[in-house]
Formats: C-alpha cells, structure tokens, sequence
C-alpha cells in the first residue's frame, strides 16, 4: 500500500488532538527548519510533532501504522548524511521535550533518561556525582543521547571506551502498531535470549522509537592530560601510533591530522606543532594522576624512537588550547574553498597510510584539496573535499572523489562510514558493502517491527 501523501481534516484532527498548542506545528513556515539536517538536503514533512510522553508516541504510531503514514524520529538534527530527512513527507516526531535525566545510580553504574537529553548534559550531571558516561561525538555539546544510540555514534574516546554501543544496558521503544516493547534493563550482564537492544542501535529509527535508554556508567577518571606531536612525514606519523601501541598504552583518544590540516589550522592561528611537521598525532590519557603522569612519560619516551618534530604536552588550561587545535579544523577547511563534501570512513588501522596517500593523489589528479583527519586509533578517518559549488563542474568533480573514496575504503577492507551513517547520501553505496544476504535479511529484520516500513523509509541502513 503506497504511503499517505496529505494530511485529511481528520489526520489534522487526531494530531492537534494528541499534541495540543504547539506540540503540533502544520504551517510550512514553522516546519521548514524540520526539512532538513546538517546534511542540508530538503524534503518537507506533512506535519511536526513533539510529544512529551511515552503515551503519546504509542498513540501515534499505532494511528500512523493503520494509516499508512511514514514517521521521521528526530533529535538535534547534527548527522550529516540526510538521515532525518523526510523525503517520502510524512510526520516528523521531534524527542526534544522527552529530555528528563530520571535517575544516576552510583551503587548501579547506571544512569536512566528520556532520549532528548543532550549528551553533554548527561556527562555533567554524572561528573557532579564523580560518575563518567564516555561516548563523546563531535556534537557532544549538542546532539542528544537518543539520537547518538540511533546512529550508534563514536567519538575521540572510541579508541579506549568503545562506541556508544558499549554503553546501552537497557532501551524501551515503541513500535508502529503502538506496541511498546522493553529491552534490557540495569544488569551489566545479560545473556538471556537475542539482544534486540543492539539492533535499535545504529537502525537510524528505522524500527521504532525509542523513549527511554538506561546506560552504563563508570568512575570519573580524576585526571588527563594530552600530547601533541608533529612529524615530518605521513610514514612517520604512522610508524608513530604504531610506537605507542606497542609500547603498551591505550590512549583515551589518538588523533591524527594531515599536512593539509596543520597548513589550514595555521592560517588561523600560531599552533603548538613543528612548522615544517606535515604530520601530527595528538593523543588523550586519563586515570588516576599517578597513572597520567606514567603514562605520558611512556607515550613521550616511545616517540623518542621516531624522532618527532614537536612534542607540547597539555594539563588543565594547557590542554584545552592543545585541544583548540583538533576542533579548529572543519571551520578552518572552509579557508580553502567555501564547500565542503564532508565524509568518513574507515579502514583497519594498518591501512590509514595507504587511504590518505591514495585520497591525496585523488585530490590532486582532479584539483581539489581534500583534507584527512580522525580517529586514527581506530581507524575511522574524516576526508573533507573541499569545492567552489560556483566554480563550474567543482561540485560533481568533489562527488566523483566521494565515489572513489567509498570504493578505496572498501578495497583496503574498511568500510563507507565508521560513525556518520548511511541515510541518503551514502544509501546507494550500501550494496557495495553489503551482500544481498546480508540485506535481505535486514529487510526480513525490519518487517518484523515495522511490517508496513513507515519507520523513516528511504534511508539506507
């Protein structure tokens, strides 16, 4: 049965009904910012809702389930892949009123919230109780916890505390129909039956909704500090990582930028790194102030073999300029040129080297810069293709450099996107990665909850 394509009086009815005054929003004026996300495609929706309440989700999906409507759940809209993007119309459900921290249990390790709660929130109402929830996206300050489990968000941090995945004990979610369905709970061990909480995570709403999530926590870690080290060459930046690694560490945090970066990051502002580095890694250590104190000895000590360019070690105040450095570079890229096609990837970590020479020869053959930055600790890299969408033909040479990207991670055995997602720009470059196995029975999966695929259609898994 093909979707609804209008609301009726009466759909406008059970709407504004079920989420009176402005929990309903049907003008094209007050939808348009619901059109869109950071990845700036458009399609608008047939109407905004905002409930409050597991009651009113329930409502609404067995009401959307019987009439056919595709339900489009969305938080803070950060993902940059058209993910929350209502191409088929529809109801966009917006979670940001459901956004209470119901409970921070110290004796638990478990903290129980609704999904609109900003991520950063959670972490500083932990911290005031000596408690650390570690998934830190770059959106960290505003993307919400809900909308981090729906993509199954990563981070700096991913390198020594997992993605959010590792962090989810327990998930309540509505499904279309109205049925509520509850997986997990507060035991940091479960074996009993399928864990179907780990499929809410990363399904992009593509089954249902999610309305409350209990996650784990762990002591706050006491201290960090953070080193950043630049490198004459991209081989010496590797063989660098490699040298920490072996020397036993695991860092909170290893990231790496390349020449391109530092030169952009510079035009903006004196950074601590050699002049002549066209490499840098910056690495994050945490733990007891004892322990970070060994452990940047350690890490020091194991690049003395490579002989770095610059080492500038950063506590406190110290490293949070060290930091300003890493969160300078995707305002900086637009120095370059004014657009950008932003994409990430990953692949094994022994591969990196091999991606960025092969995407920086790419870059070059077609005559646009493209900058390589991430989380090389875990292999996850951000490349930003940088374009004049003025400059005639620039946009559709950036999205031939986006293919080849894909298909170079792929053939280094990586994959289209270590935490971004797929939604609709990535969603035709799925099959590529996945076999038609593999998809059919994701699509079996989703038929399952969502047997009419109302649940954000059109994306890609």
């Amino acid at each position: 049965m093909p979707y609804a394509q209008a609301l009726t009086k009466a759909h406008e009815a059970f709407l504004t009904d079920l989420f009176p005054g402005d929990g309903c929003l049907l003008t094209p004026e007050a939808m348009n910012v619901f059109a869109t996300d950071a990845g700036r495609e458009r399609a608008m929706p047939l109407a905004v809702v905002r409930p409050e309440n597991r009651g009113q989700v329930a409502e609404l999906l067995r009401w959307a389930d019987a009439e056919r409507m595709p339900v489009v759940p969305r938080a803070r809209a950060t993902n940059q892949v058209g993910a929350v993007v209502p191409i088929h119309g529809g109801v966009v459900v917006s979670l940001l009123r459901m956004n209470t921290i119901i409970d921070i249990d110290g004796q638990d390790f478990a903290a129980v919230l609704q999904p609109g709660v900003v991520t950063a929130d959670l972490q500083a109402a932990c911290a005031k109780q000596r408690l650390f929830y570690p998934p830190d996206p770059a959106s960290v300050k505003t993307s919400t916890v809900g909308g981090n489990i729906a993509t199954c968000a990563g981070g700096l941090r991913a390198v020594k505390y997992g993605v959010t995945r590792d962090w989810v004990l327990g998930l309540e979610a509505v499904l279309p129909g109205g049925r509520i369905l509850t997986m997990g709970g507060r035991a940091h061990k479960d074996v009993v039956g399928l864990d179907l909480k780990r499929l809410f995570v990363g399904s992009a709403g593509k089954l249902g909704l999610i309305t409350e999530v209990t996650v784990k926590l762990v002591p706050l870690p006491e201290a960090s500090a953070s080193v950043l080290v630049g490198f004459r060459d991209l081989a010496t930046c590797m063989d660098g990582a490699r040298a920490v690694f072996r020397a036993g560490l695991l860092p909170s945090a290893c990231e790496f930028m390349d020449g391109t970066v530092l030169d952009v990051v510079r035009m903006g502002n004196d950074i601590p790194v050699a002049q002549k580095a066209k490499g840098a890694l910056l690495f994050k250590v945490d733990g007891t102030s004892e322990g970070v104190d060994a452990e940047v000895r350690r890490l020091t000590q194991a690049l003395d073999a490579v002989r770095p360019l610059s080492v500038e070690v950063g506590v406190d105040e110290a490293e949070e300029a060290i930091w300003d450095v890493r969160r300078s570079i995707s305002p900086g890229s637009y120095r370059l040129r004014p657009d950008k096609v932003s994409e990430d990837i990953a692949v094994p970590r022994s591969k990196v080297g091999e991606l960025v020479e092969t995407i920086h020869r790419t870059g070059d053959e077609y005559g646009l810069p493209v900058l390589c930055y991430g989380h090389l600790g875990d292999g996850n890299i951000h490349a930003n293709i940088m374009f004049d969408g003025a400059a005639e033909g620039e946009r559709a040479t950036a999205h031939t450099i986006k293919d080849e990207l894909f298909r170079l991670a792929l053939r280094l055995g990586g994959t289209i996107s270590g935490e971004h997602g797929t939604g609709l720009a990535k969603a035709s470059f799925v099959p590529e990665q996945l076999s038609a196995d593999e998809l059919r029975i994701m699509a079996d999966i989703k038929k399952v909850f969502d047997p009419n695929d109302i649940m954000n259609p059109g994306k890609g898994w």
